[in-house]
This record gives C-alpha cells, sequence and structure tokens, in this order.
C-alpha cells in the first residue's frame, strides 16, 4: 500500500473471500467482493471506491447511478446481499473458530495420512476455512474428479486461476506444485464429520490417481556410482509426468550429479523446482534447450 501511495497508483484488494469474515484494514483504494461467497444471491458485486479516490466507469453510462452504472440494477438482490452480509457478520468470529479448528484438523492429520504432501500457506495468517496442500506424482484434473465421485467438491490451484489451464501466478510466488495442488474450502455450518470423512477417503483416492500416472510407490535414491549428468527427455509430456519421471531417474546419478529435464509443459516451470523443496534435492536452474527448456536438477540425498 505504502508503494502504490508514493507512486501515485490506486491499490485495488480482492476481498472475494475475507470480506464476509470482518473489515479488511489497509491503505487499499478499491475493494472488490461477490455476495455469493458469502451466502448472499449470485450475480450481485460490490465495488467499495474510497472517499478522495478517482474513479470513472469503463463501458457505457446513463444518468442513473450518478453515472457509474448503465440500465436497472437489481435493487432486491442488492438489498439481500446486505443483510446476508451483516448477518454472516454477526456470526463471524464463532464460526471462524469453529472452521479454524477444522482446517487444523486438515493441516495436521494429511501429511501424515499421504505421502509426499505438503500443507502450503502461512498457519496463522490465512482465512479460517481455506486450507491447501500439495501432492507430489498426480494430476490435479484427476485428482479432482476422484474426489467428486466420493462427494467432495474441492478445487486445483490458486482461487484466482482455478478456472484456467495456465499455472496459477499466485502458486508461482509461493514456489509450490502447480499439478496436484488442492484447495480445500469449508463453508459456514459445514459439519465435523464431513472432514473426518474427507480425511478418511483421501488416501486412498491419491495412491490411485498416482497408480494410473504410473507413479507407484515414493523412490528413494540409492547411493550409486555412475554417470555424473543424465538428460530426461519429457519433451511433449503434460506435468506431472516430468515430474514422475524425474523421481524415478534420480537415483541413477551419484549425489553431486545432475539430471537435465527437457520439458515444453510451462508448468515444468513450476513443478520441478517446488519437487526440489519437498524431496531435498537443488534446483540448478533453467537453461535454453532447442524445444522448451532444460531443468537442471542436482542430487543431493
Amino acid at each position: 500500500a505504502g508503494a502504490c501511495r508514493a507512486a501515485g497508483v490506486p491499490l485495488l484488494v480482492d476481498a472475494a473471500q475475507s470480506l464476509g469474515w470482518g473489515p479488511v484494514p489497509g491503505d487499499w483504494s478499491l475493494l472488490a467482493a461477490s455476495a455469493h461467497k458469502w451466502g448472499g444471491p449470485p450475480g450481485v458485486g460490490l465495488l467499495v471506491v474510497r472517499k478522495g479516490v478517482r474513479f470513472a466507469v469503463r463501458g457505457p453510462v446513463d444518468e442513473r447511478e450518478s453515472g457509474r452504472a448503465a440500465g436497472f440494477e437489481n435493487i432486491p438482490a442488492i438489498v439481500a446481499a446486505a443483510a446476508s452480509l451483516r448477518a454472516v457478520r454477526a456470526e463471524a468470529a464463532g464460526e471462524a473458530a469453529r472452521l479454524r479448528e477444522l482446517t487444523e484438523r486438515i493441516r495436521a492429520r494429511v501429511p501424515h495420512l499421504v505421502p509426499d504432501v505438503e500443507v502450503v500457506g502461512d498457519p496463522e495468517r490465512r482465512l479460517p476455512g481455506i486450507v491447501t496442500f500439495s501432492c507430489l506424482y498426480v494430476d490435479g484434473e484427476a485428482l479432482l474428479h476422484e474426489l467428486d465421485r466420493e462427494g467432495f467438491a474441492v478445487s486445483s490451484g490458486s482461487s484466482c486461476t482455478s478456472s484456467t489451464l495456465t499455472p496459477s501466478h499466485v502458486l508461482r510466488a509461493m514456489g509450490v506444485l502447480s499439478e496436484g495442488n488442492v484447495r480445500v474450502s469449508l463453508p459456514a455450518g459445514t459439519p465435523a464429520e464431513d472432514v473426518e470423512r474427507f480425511l478418511a477417503v483421501l488416501p486412498g483416492v491419491v495412491a490411485g490417481v498416482r497408480e494410473k500416472l504410473g507413479a507407484g510407490a515414493p523412490h528413494a535414491p540409492q547411493a550409486v556410482a555412475g554417470r555424473e549428468e543424465l538428460v530426461l527427455d519429457a519433451l511433449g509430456k503434460r506435468c506431472p509426468i516430468p515430474v514422475i519421471e524425474l523421481a524415478k531417474v534420480i537415483g541413477d546419478v551419484p549425489v553431486g550429479g545432475t539430471v537435465r529435464v527437457l520439458a515444453d509443459d510451462a508448468a515444468a516451470r513450476l513443478d520441478i523446482p517446488a519437487w526440489c523443496e519437498m524431496r531435498g534435492q537443488e534446483y540448478a536452474g533453467e537453461e535454453p534447450a532447442p524445444e522448451g527448456a532444460a531443468y537442471v536438477v542436482r542430487r543431493v540425498v
């Protein structure tokens, strides 16, 4: 906020997930939210312009709403959105504490139930009903499909880009996997029994998806005396396949040796460094290649 203010640039805050839980602090200029996120009517958006901020609408306008919107607004839905926000705010503190206990249960138990999983995000500075974890060696879309068959609607990627096939810029900034990322959102009123059933189902679902992709059991590199460098051609293969194949061959080079992974899937730029971080290997960087890029991994363990 300070950098934006110093540069004379307005700061737009996306408060879609947080507004229902309480006031949004900070020196923002504009704030956007969606009523359906707090249980209000779908189709109602909210844009708050702080007093003193110059704001001009892009698009057609007329004399209504002081020239800020064209046509007739859905007044009943807008009133319902405001009423629902007031209602959820009245119960937010108690429900937030209850949901935080449930998400803490997921954060604590998932790494023990499923191998090669990392819970991501700050344990304290987060919304009470959201938890995210990354599973190595799985395809996010396949994992979501299998969980859906078990009755659980979860998302893959960050909420900003979960509807696209483009690797998430949010996950890139966090340095975590783009594939195999599971975001669990617990809406208000979620019973503890649903969380327990999710934890019971998850290990089998992840194992099944890994088996279909040929990941098999987690690979434990052995001490070898062999080639100092190995080239892994994963061109034309979508993640997580390049990561799965990397895990299978990292043990074929000695400690200190390198594997050059040739890949042309943009997700590899996120997933290979994230795999190195999760498995204790060294990501030595990206090099140009005739096709795609070469990602260099140095064996440490």
